[in-house]
């Protein structure tokens, strides 16, 4: 075993080399099989969705025709100002010979379609034409039109429930109506209006043969033994392409099939191509016996090459790979154990060696990491305004020289408190509460210097009061309002304090003289002439125990006035 230890590390990486290759031809043959018949079901899916597409755009296209028929004759501002003639006679016949009948003559001849076009006008004067056998089909003989009076259909099922009076103008609908569903037709029905007077003026009708529009489905665009159907908007079969009968079923029931849909907007129909999953079979066999040959003759040959070198080394390679990942995972005090002076043996060493000083460097790095924030977070702090104390103890000397006993009382008081919570008993961190009191101390003090000048408001929400935030944060920037946001002889503050989601939002609002984008930047910068350090310290504190994503930002416009928002996390 001695000897076995010494044995060069090129001869033990054999196992672990034919087990990782076998893995790898494993993994790649099944990859190559699986994403080789993906992407023939995925290449003959896209290809049936755009012929699918392209049969829609057809149908849609033939639509297309038939509603630009409805609405040459919906904006024919001629004819409306003929129809609005109610006089009989040679009135009515003029409108007949020279208005109404060219129009309907015109549109018939504007497409190649078989159509029939009629016409319900409100108008009674105008003359009806139609023809007297009701019940043929009027699209099995040549093109023509028809003019009926609107009050022959008033009461039929289908025009009261289209309820024009309370459709929008313009209004246009497909339907099967009367005859149409017996005859294999459909309608487009559109509200006829008097544009200029915005008045319901009759209804126009276009019917045209389901089989016209659909002509273009057929199941031989997409494959052998597939089949199209297009089924209306209640789900009843409308159309079916398809070859024999038998050769369909053929491929097995509906659960073998791939079903690919498009809709058909406008008639609210959907086209549905349906794909035997048997034809993907053929191409999916081919694929997989050269897959599977070829991972058989490599699994062989790998396989030959392993039984050669013994489990042993093996382990040994899998204590590594265990230590390896024992340091992935954050466990540095993993060790390995090897006996020889092999390979394996020296890295081993060098892993354990590595272990032990990476441990060391960790400690040092987090111990010297922890002291350098901790002397800045103390800096900043310790550079808290200091001349504050001084300002107020001179207006606590005025205010006794003058003998004004009830502001000295209460400028003491609220020094006290200032005081008291700003000590804090040596924390860092406090509470929403404490925080906000302590800037109303503040003010208290300021108020009693500045008098009716300044007014403070304050909208604090209690939900935001028991959290907990860096101390000495608000008093700052109300400092700064009003050392530098006087525009005249008096300033309103106002004080916000609110819960959004899982953030405590401060805002400290003036009506002042405002800033600019430039002295906005210059705050924050990280160099040129120095501004705003008050700011920049509550930035910079916030920054350093709640993250980058916290701290101040300001907005302002020069003249109308500041807001400096402060933005920190909800912790208790």
């Amino acid at each position: 075993m001695r000897r076995l230890g010494n044995v060069p590390f090129g001869y033990k990486l054999i196992i672990p080399y034919v087990v990782c290759l076998l893995l790898a031809v494993l993994s790649v043959g099944m990859f190559a099989y699986t994403h080789s018949v993906n992407s023939l079901k995925e290449k003959t899916r896209e290809n049936i969705q755009g012929t699918l597409r392209q049969m829609r755009d057809n149908i849609r296209y033939r639509t297309d025709d038939i509603e630009r028929i409805s609405s040459m004759l919906y904006y024919n501002y001629g004819l409306q100002n003929a129809l609005r003639r109610y006089e009989q006679g040679w009135y009515s016949y003029d409108t007949m010979t020279r208005t109404l009948m060219p129009a309907l003559d015109n549109l018939l001849n504007y497409t190649a379609s078989n159509i029939g076009l009629s016409l319900y006008l409100r108008n009674d004067a105008i003359s009806e034409v139609f023809y007297k056998d009701s019940e043929q089909n009027s699209l099995s003989s040549i093109k023509r039109y028809e003019i009926y009076h609107l009050k022959r259909i008033e009461q039929e099922d289908w025009y009261t429930g289209l309820n024009l009076a309370k459709q929008p103008m313009g209004f246009s609908q497909w339907r099967q109506i009367t005859q149409d569903e017996a005859h294999g037709n459909i309608s487009l029905l559109q509200r006829l209006d008097d544009i200029q007077r915005l008045k319901e003026i009759g209804l126009v009708r276009i019917n045209v043969q389901i089989s016209d529009l659909l002509n273009s489905v057929d199941y031989r665009k997409i494959g052998e033994y597939s089949m199209l159907t297009v089924l209306g908007a209640d789900g009843r079969m409308l159309l079916q392409s398809s070859p024999e009968a038998g050769a369909v079923e053929a491929q097995g029931s509906s659960a073998h099939w791939l079903l690919l849909t498009e809709p058909l907007d406008g008639l609210g129909w959907q086209l549905q191509a349906h794909i035997p999953n048997s034809l993907f079979d053929a191409s999916a066999s081919k694929v997989r016996r050269m897959t599977l040959l070829v991972c058989l003759v490599s699994a062989l040959v790998l396989s030959l090459l392993g039984i050669l070198v013994s489990s042993y080394f093996s382990r040994r390679i899998q204590k590594i790979v265990a230590s390896l990942n024992a340091f992935r995972d954050g466990d540095f005090q993993r060790r390995i154990s090897y006996s020889g002076n092999d390979e394996l043996a020296q890295i081993a060493a060098a892993f354990n060696r590595m272990g032990t000083n990476i441990e060391e460097l960790i400690h040092s790095n987090y111990v010297a990491n922890l002291q350098k924030k901790e002397a800045e977070l103390e800096s900043l702090q310790a550079q808290i305004n200091p001349h504050f104390l001084y300002n107020t103890l001179s207006s606590i000397s005025r205010l006794a020289q003058f003998g004004d006993t009830a502001k000295l009382h209460t400028l003491v008081q609220e020094l006290a408190k200032f005081y008291r919570i700003s000590l804090n008993r040596g924390e860092i961190q406090t509470t929403v509460a404490k925080e906000v009191e302590h800037a109303q101390a503040y003010i208290a003090i300021q108020g009693i210097k500045y008098g009716k000048r300044l007014s403070i408001y304050y909208d604090i929400d209690p939900e935001a009061l028991e959290y907990t935030t860096v101390k000495l944060i608000l008093q700052p920037l109300i400092e700064n309002a009003l050392e530098h946001a006087w525009f005249g002889a008096t300033i309103a503050i106002r004080l916000v304090v609110e819960k959004l989601d899982h953030t405590i939002v401060f805002k400290v609002i003036d009506n002042g003289v405002g800033m600019n984008g430039d002295t906005i930047t210059q705050i924050f910068a990280a160099e040129g002439p120095k501004i705003g350090y008050g700011i920049r310290n509550v930035d910079s504190r916030i920054k350093l125990h709640a993250g980058p994503g916290y701290g101040v930002v300001i907005g302002s416009r020069p003249g109308i006035g500041t807001t400096m928002q402060i933005t920190i996390p909800c912790r208790k």
